[in-house]
């Protein structure tokens, strides 16, 4: 996943809608915000937040309803779920062993530095 602060708006767009979908406050078959209602709530361009949708209709996520407005697909998160995680190496592992890389760090202190971080965020209680 791109650094959010250097994702394009559109891509911001998309990612804010998915992980809603994913934590649960945006649920499968429920409406989607429309181009206008992310518009005004981010200021941003319609043709931006257009953007950031269709984008989400292209990889199956949400659905156009002619007259009604875009609606989270039956099976989104779990989508999604696999699209983040077949991305998961590129976009997080391979930064990090190579940050680890250029500050020395061998094999065991990251693999401690992961345990502990997992550790405070409750992932191994």
């Amino acid at each position: 996943m791109m650094d959010e602060a250097t994702a394009p708006l559109f891509q911001q767009v998309a990612d804010l809608i998915a992980d809603a979908i994913v934590d649960g406050s945006l649920p499968e078959g429920e409406r989607a915000p429309s181009t206008n209602e992310l518009a005004a709530f981010h200021h941003i361009n319609p043709a931006t937040a257009r953007k950031g949708l269709t984008l989400l209709v292209e990889q199956g996520i949400l659905s156009k309803r002619r007259g009604v407005g875009m609606f989270v697909e039956v099976g989104a998160k779990e989508l999604i779920i696999t699209m983040r995680k077949q991305n998961f190496a590129h976009d997080y592992a391979v930064p990090l062993v190579d940050e680890a890389a250029k500050l020395g760090m061998n094999q065991q202190e990251l693999t401690t530095l992961i345990q502990q971080v997992a550790e405070s965020r409750g992932l191994y209680r």
